[in-house]
């Protein structure tokens, strides 16, 4: 069964930082797609990040500059570090994966900025 485990979440002051991890267990399979979304209440979830299996990433404009996908060099650990954050940057952060043509979700990690 494949699972996504996000950890690294926490309490921070703004202006702080903190490293998000996202470990895949479960399968061998080629990991095709690989991001970094968010939830704050009230809101829709949105895309933070992606990472191609190239290795390329992409940012939503609101993070740009701050925050930092990248993954391990045997693709299982996807990483997000997130410097200068900001209150509204709060909100439970989700890892998604694509492997074999299916997509899965991590249970989610709390991120609280505070001004």
């Amino acid at each position: 069964q494949v699972q996504l485990v996000e950890s690294g979440g926490g309490l921070v002051q703004a202006g702080g930082s903190l490293r998000l991890s996202c470990a895949v267990s479960g399968s061998t399979s080629e990991i095709t797609a690989r991001a970094w979304y968010r939830q704050a209440p009230g809101k829709p979830r949105e895309l933070v990040a992606t990472i191609t299996r190239g290795g390329t990433p992409n940012y939503a404009d609101s993070v740009k500059g701050r925050f930092t996908i990248s993954r391990d060099s045997a693709k299982s650990t996807l990483y997000l570090q997130m410097d200068s954050l900001k209150p509204e940057d709060t909100a439970v952060y989700y890892c998604y994966a694509t492997i074999a043509f299916s997509n899965y979700w991590g249970r989610g990690t709390q991120v609280t900025v505070s001004s």
